[in-house]
């Protein structure tokens, strides 16, 4: 199930964004990702709509918007490859049809997800925070 960001979900969301960042994002030091937390807590969820999914009463992925950003989407390491990712993005796309997204450049598993789901890239930068090679990808409207 597909619903609202309850602040209680917090530390789920933490947690999955945390083991899903260091396992796809190899190519960056871990300690950069664990110095990123707080901010995650403090400022980049509560500034963004969050949506979660749910099933078992357990959260096993999230996304969150900002503006017509996809700023975040993350799925539970354990329960990648299941759907679950393409359903939050399937319900991101149907709340902003103008959406865009930055992703590594090196992050090729997703980079291929949203190449598949509708989106192309628009530009090539470097992250501000990492100085590594990434990709701005918009929503491709039909």
């Amino acid at each position: 199930m597909i619903r609202e960001y309850r602040t209680s979900d917090i530390d789920t969301l933490l947690d999955i964004w945390l083991t899903a960042s260091l396992q796809s994002h190899h190519f960056i030091a871990e300690a950069f990702w664990r110095s990123q937390a707080e901010s995650m807590r403090n400022i980049y969820i509560p500034a963004s709509k969050n949506v979660v999914y749910e099933e078992n009463s357990k959260v096993l992925g999230f996304y969150c918007l900002h503006e017509d950003s996809l700023a975040a989407i993350f799925v539970a390491v354990e329960h990648q490859g299941k759907g679950i990712g393409k359903a939050l993005l399937s319900h991101a796309k149907a709340q902003c049809s103008n959406l865009s997204l930055s992703v590594y450049k090196d992050n090729t598993r997703s980079l291929g997800f949203y190449l598949a789901n509708g989106f192309e890239i628009v530009s090539e930068q470097a992250d501000p925070h990492t100085g590594h090679p990434e990709y701005t990808m918009k929503l491709v409207v039909e």
